[in-house]
Parts: C-alpha cells; structure tokens; sequence
C-alpha cells in the first residue's frame, strides 16, 4: 500500500554559522517530532552549494558511465571501499529474489597504509580511478566527503540537544571525533521494481549507524514505512526537494535513544528511469559502545537494547547484506 507524500520537518532556519546558544536550543527542538515520527527529515541553508552538487553528481555519472571491466579493476575490497557491481547488496532477503539493482561505489576516511589506525576495520586507503581517466574526479569526491561531514555534525548537535544532552555530546573522541564516515555514490540502471515478483532497486532496510545524509537527483523512488510491524506495509513517498538533503536516522540513533528516535524502514523502486544518489553515512569510531543515553530511559521505560561496540554492530550488518567477495573473478 501506497501513500503519495508524507510531510516532514524542512530545516530552514539559517544557524549553521553563529549556534548561539538560543539558535541551538530553538532549532533543536524542532526536529524532534520528525525523529519520533518518521526518523526522515529534509535539511536546507546547509551550506554546500548546489553548483558543487550538480558538480558532484556528474563526476558521479561519469564513473558509472565506465565500462564494467574498467569498474571492476575497482571491486570493493574488504575494508568496503571500492565498486559494488549491480545485484552486490542483498537488503531484504525475506521479499527479494536477487539483489538491489543498483550499483555503487564506497568513499571512506582517507588514511595511508602506513598510519596505525588505516589497520582498523573501516579505515585505509581509498580506491580510486585513474587520474588519466576521471581528472579531477577523486578531489571532487574528497572535498564533498569533507562538507558532508560538516554538515553532518552540526545535525547531530541539533539532535543532542532535542534529546537534553549537552549540543556537543557527539562530538565526543569515541564518537564522531574519530567517525567512520562512508560517502556511497549509487546509480540506479532504470529497472522496473516490481514488489511482487521481488524486484527492488533496493530492498527494504534501515541505515545501520547514526546519521545519514541523502542526496539526490530529481527523479522518484525512495519511498519510507513508519510502522514495519503493519499488515500490509504502508509505504509513503519521499519526494526531491531542490537544494536539500534529506536526512534519515540509523539503527545506532534508535539504540542510544531507546526507540524515542526512529531508524526507519525505507526502500527505492525504479520506475524506468536512470537515478543517481549519493547517500553519506556517519557512524561513531570503531571502539564507541552504544548505550540507551541517560537522557533516554527511566524505571517506567528500561533500556531495550543491550550494548554493542560500533565496529561489531557495523561488521555484522555489511557481512549479512553484501555478496562474498570470493564470489567475483576480479580482473
């Protein structure tokens, strides 16, 4: 079942320059219903230019636009950078006959090989394509990796505060001091999804850390179910909207909140045309436990999840939904 629009909160206040504390506490508070309610908002005054997006978006097109064999000399690795070639994500399992038709490309922190933290699960080197081939491209992904983030944590002080927590609470060493932070970039060939006969773009699924970041094109498809538990799913639309991100909570949000904030259900369905969207997911460093806040639980509502440490809870989630790298005959 079908909703053609859901209404969510748009951020358009302009306080990504001064936070004054007032600002802060004002805007703060605003989120909150959209987190409660859907975990899905749109943020505009974000302060990446949509001359740099549209910049971002066609270096995108062009790598996609490579042939296969020169994509797949860029397979994925095990640390998840790299290419992941169409039907590579497996979502929902229990409703998909295959993977996502949708092929994608992972952008982490940059670190060398040599730095003692490029050892850790989600750190390294990055893969990229050949300069000769794509000028210009890897410093186009690496200064919009780096707005991202910016923009990301200001959200997450936004959130902090909605939850009584100091605005700086996630900007903690363990948490987003030392992120693992993935810029993915994904085309969506323009298959026709059918649900029932099991054909997504991509299956249905919750984003697995604590903040996404969504951009995207003009074209249709992301859709969100707020109650996973209905019978049938209701499925509600979530239209582009012309310089905004669209921001979605994760799996990791809705923990350390105790389920006060939503980590919700959402799915793409191609409908015959080309799309492009450069999801950007930040989660906190590998060692942070994540634990119902102190602002978030009571002796009338105990804490309902038990702790995990990111890297283990970030681990788990890619090897369930990923193909076996052994699987690909890489050139």
């Amino acid at each position: 079942m079908l909703k053609k629009q859901t209404v969510f909160f748009v951020q358009t206040a302009d306080v990504w320059t001064t936070f004054s504390s007032a600002e802060l506490y004002r805007c703060g508070l605003q989120p909150a219903d959209a987190c409660m309610d859907s975990g899905f908002f749109y943020v505009t005054n974000h302060g990446v230019s949509e001359e740099f997006l549209d910049k971002v978006f066609a270096e995108s097109k062009k790598f996609f636009d490579l042939p296969l064999k020169e994509k797949m000399k860029l397979l994925r690795n095990e640390k998840h950078r790299g290419y992941t070639p169409v039907l590579d994500e497996l979502l929902d399992p229990a409703n998909q006959i295959h993977g996502d038709h949708k092929e994608g490309f992972y952008i982490g922190i940059e670190l060398p090989e040599d730095d003692p933290e490029a050892q850790r699960t989600f750190y390294g080197p990055n893969l990229w394509p050949n300069s000769d081939i794509l000028p210009g491209w890897r410093e186009t992904m690496e200064k919009y990796h780096q707005q991202a983030l910016e923009v990301v944590k200001k959200i997450a002080r936004l959130i902090a505060i909605s939850l009584d927590l100091d605005a700086d609470f996630f900007e903690q060493p363990e948490m987003l001091g030392k992120p693992i932070a993935v810029l993915r970039l994904l085309h969506y060939e323009g298959q026709v999804s059918d649900p029932s006969k099991g054909i997504y773009g991509a299956g249905a699924h919750s984003d697995y850390g604590l903040i996404t970041l969504l951009a995207t094109d003009r074209v249709s498809g992301l859709q969100i179910c707020k109650d996973k538990d209905a019978e049938p799913r209701v499925w509600e639309s979530v239209e582009p909207l012309k310089g905004a991100f669209v921001v979605n909570l994760g799996d990791m949000l809705e923990r350390w909140s105790n389920c006060i904030y939503r980590s919700t259900l959402h799915r793409v369905l191609g409908n015959g045309q080309e799309r492009y969207s450069i999801p950007y997911f930040v989660e906190p460093s590998h060692d942070c436990v994540v634990e119902c806040l102190p602002t978030c639980h009571s002796k009338q509502n105990p804490p309902k999840f038990p702790p995990i440490k990111c890297e283990t809870y970030l681990l788990q989630r890619y090897q369930d939904t990923h193909a076996d790298l052994s699987t690909y005959n890489k050139p």
